[in-house]
């Protein structure tokens, strides 16, 4: 029989490891519910900051995603950058843009500086022109017996050129839009300095107030005044002037007084030749209309008077 007090004493000691069985595995399991969480509530702020419009175009997008990369909309993207977006800041509700459409805003928009440079280089031509049909006035035996028939000034439009009427010295045959063989030399004259610059120009005919027997239903000073244009137009291009410069050819009757306070004057009957500036010309062009013409004797440059008028017949 054993005696107990000879038994061997075994102690167990049991190694504790941090963190138990799992480890430290939940700390990666919260990194990722946190990192969920933030995903969630950003997607949630987007969602709630985006206009509804692009809304639906983003689902459509989804639903169809070659569908609106080809007709565009506000869920199209723009190929040209990663980071095109919906605007410059996420508080802006404009969509998408499509591809290409930076690059056409860009070619066809100019900074201030460059619209404020092109447009003294512009004034500084029409005024050079100006100068240039003065001169040539002067020089001309022809012309310069005319020169208080020919006012020119810079207006918003560009540059005008006004042939007017006197009593006793008229551009036309009365009544008719036959013009004066020293009216055809003024013109040619005219339309050979135009070609000076690159301008387009707009060709207007004026009555006076005095009206036709058959008043304004028949042959009236509405179709006088327009022939009167078209012909002067015609002796500017026999003059030498590329016809592709004319823009518009009108008749304004005896709308637009020189004289508002004599109706009747002669003066009032004129021809107005506007070469355009390029602000005025887009005008026209896309129909939004230039801004109207300044008629009466205010127009005329500062101690310009014109002896000599007086009242006569119609046209």
């Amino acid at each position: 029989m054993s005696d107990d007090s000879t038994r061997p004493i075994v102690i167990k000691r049991k190694k504790v490891v941090a963190g138990g069985g799992h480890g430290g595995a939940w700390k990666i399991a919260y990194a990722d519910f946190v990192t969920a969480m933030m995903a969630f509530f950003l997607l949630m702020w987007l969602l709630g900051s985006t206009a509804k419009g692009d809304l639906q175009g983003i689902a459509e997008f989804f639903q169809n995603p070659l569908k609106v990369s080809q007709q565009g909309g506000s869920g199209s993207g723009d190929a040209t950058s990663v980071l095109q977006g919906g605007g410059k800041d996420l508080t802006r509700q404009a969509g998408q843009v499509k591809r290409g459409e930076i690059e056409a805003k860009k070619s066809t928009s100019f900074s201030k500086e460059a619209q404020a440079e092109f447009r003294r280089q512009e004034q500084e031509r029409l005024e050079a022109l100006k100068a240039d049909i003065e001169k040539m006035i002067e020089k001309s035996p022809q012309l310069a017996q005319f020169k208080k028939q020919m006012l020119l000034d810079i207006t918003s439009e560009g540059l005008r050129i006004q042939i007017v009427d006197e009593q006793n010295r008229p551009m036309f045959d009365s009544s008719s839009a036959d013009l004066k063989p020293y009216t055809r030399d003024i013109l040619r004259q005219i339309g050979k300095a135009l070609n000076g610059v690159q301008n387009r120009i707009s060709l207007a005919g004026h009555t006076d107030a005095s009206q036709f027997a058959g008043g304004e239903k028949g042959f009236s000073n509405w179709e006088l005044s327009s022939n009167r244009a078209n012909a002067s137009r015609r002796e500017l291009v026999l003059g030498g002037m590329d016809d592709s410069k004319v823009l518009r050819v009108v008749g304004l009757a005896s709308t637009v007084l020189f004289d508002k306070n004599d109706p009747l004057s002669s003066i009032n009957r004129r021809i107005s030749i506007v070469v355009l500036n390029k602000k005025t010309e887009q005008a026209i062009l896309h129909e939004e209309g230039p801004e109207s013409e300044v008629g009466g004797e205010e127009s005329l440059p500062e101690g310009l008077k014109l002896p000599g008028i007086g009242k006569g017949t119609a046209g």
